[in-house]
């Protein structure tokens, strides 16, 4: 293994620990309130989670552009800029959670009437939402601070994070709901106590490990404009991302309880594949922002190979385990037979998940790095185009089978494109 393998893995094994973590959150308000008696309490918490996992997922832009920039920051040795970007990345995510709380109520009715929960689901679901929403502050700060630590190339602390919040979350709900009695209203705000001693603990370790670089000071409106170029790109890719995403599901949801329980599960094997790989993603933004800032063209260059030569030995790893255990694994998800029955029709569509996407994502956390965010936007924009015309045109003749197909086409079309970008970029 040679020096660059083993800066890549430095970064990338925590980051990973990181991603598996993070889906634990929802889990435990999901295993908590299972336990209550009435399956409205699963229904509220499932679309409440739904709703938040959408807005923070849009404002993501807040982790990836300050990652970018810190990374090119750190590269050149430029130490103001690495303590301006902490400020400007605080003062954007402080701002944006401000206007959440403020329009919380808009908020809540759009993206409600998005999912569409049913009536007796409902007014659980809102009570869960006018609770949690009041986390927004802790978890767009965190976002910021977590893209400065990548960006520092430091991906510990936001793995140590991760997990104590996750233990916060379940002693604080269990304590909440079992001890107080409370019920939907435990499980929101053992999330939101989870979500604030994760705050305190980012900036705790912020304060022990990079003292030097805090201050207090106000960015001119100039100084905002790279980092505000930047964010807009992220945040335009990731809206054409929610919406394919959105699609893929109310696309399964109108052929059936089946293929839409169906195409659920199947997702979670994209999502195991995505976790693994937004590790070696996160490895690429702090190394090449690292580089680039730096003009090391040498190993700027040696990080990409690399990158690529994990990426295919994780495609070769994850296709072969799908191959093998694919319907075992869903199995452990689901004792449902008619469900198990009609996914060995799909599965394979699968296997091939891993060679689609592979590109997508190591450019992607390249492309972070070197804050190349409009090839980003480009990208998501044109592979979007394709998802929906392959869905208008395959759907009607290979049903589910077209979607999958078109779900597929998306991943690759996004890699192709970067590839292209990457290989014209004169800068």
């Amino acid at each position: 293994m040679n020096q660059r393998d083993k800066q890549i893995l430095k970064i990338a094994l925590p980051a990973i620990v990181t991603n598996i973590t993070v889906p634990l959150l929802g889990l435990v308000d999901t295993a908590i309130v299972g336990h209550m008696g009435n399956a409205t309490y699963i229904g509220a918490i499932a679309v409440g989670s739904m709703v938040f996992n959408l807005v923070y997922w849009v404002f993501g832009f807040l982790r990836m552009g300050t990652s970018g920039l810190t990374a090119q920051a750190r590269g050149r040795r430029d130490l103001q800029e690495m303590r301006s970007l902490l400020v400007r990345s605080q003062t954007v995510a402080m701002t944006i959670a401000l206007l959440i709380l403020l329009l919380q109520v808009p908020l809540r009715d759009v993206m409600l009437w998005l999912i569409g929960p049913t009536d007796d689901v409902r007014p659980l679901a809102v009570t869960y939402y006018h609770i949690v929403v009041w986390g927004a502050p802790a978890m767009l700060g965190l976002y910021g601070l977590s893209g400065w630590f990548i960006g520092m190339q430091n991906t510990r602390l936001p793995m140590v994070i991760s997990i104590s919040q996750n233990v916060v979350n379940i002693v604080a709900s269990l304590a909440l709901v079992y001890g107080l009695g409370m019920k939907v209203e435990g499980v929101a705000l053992g999330t939101v106590v989870a979500q604030y001693a994760g705050l305190l603990m980012a900036m705790a370790m912020l304060v022990r490990y990079y003292r030097r670089y805090i201050t207090i000071r106000l960015c001119s409106l100039k100084e905002f404009i790279p980092f505000l170029r930047v964010n807009s790109d992220i945040f335009l890719r990731t809206l054409c991302l929610v919406a394919v995403n959105l699609y893929f599901t109310s696309a399964g949801a109108r052929q059936g309880a089946t293929i839409l329980a169906v195409n659920a599960l199947l997702l979670q094997l994209y999502l195991l594949f995505s976790y693994i790989m937004d590790g070696f993603a996160y490895a690429g933004e702090a190394l090449c922002g690292r580089f680039w800032g730096a003009r090391d063209n040498k190993a700027f260059r040696e990080v990409v190979g690399r990158l690529f030569m994990w990426g295919a030995g994780m495609t070769v790893l994850f296709t072969t385990l799908y191959v093998v255990g694919g319907m075992p694994f869903l199995r452990l998800l689901t004792d449902e037979e008619t469900v198990v029955q009609a996914a060995r029709e799909y599965v394979w569509w699968a296997w091939l998940i891993p060679v689609a996407g592979v590109a997508a994502f190591v450019w992607d956390g390249i492309f972070i790095g070197i804050t190349q965010t409009r090839g980003m936007l480009v990208s998501a924009a044109v592979a979007s185009v394709v998802f929906l015309a392959g869905v208008v045109w395959l759907m009607p003749v290979m049903g589910n089978h077209g979607l999958w197909l078109s779900m597929l086409l998306y991943l690759a079309v996004r890699g192709i494109v970067q590839s292209v970008i990457f290989r014209s970029d004169k800068r």
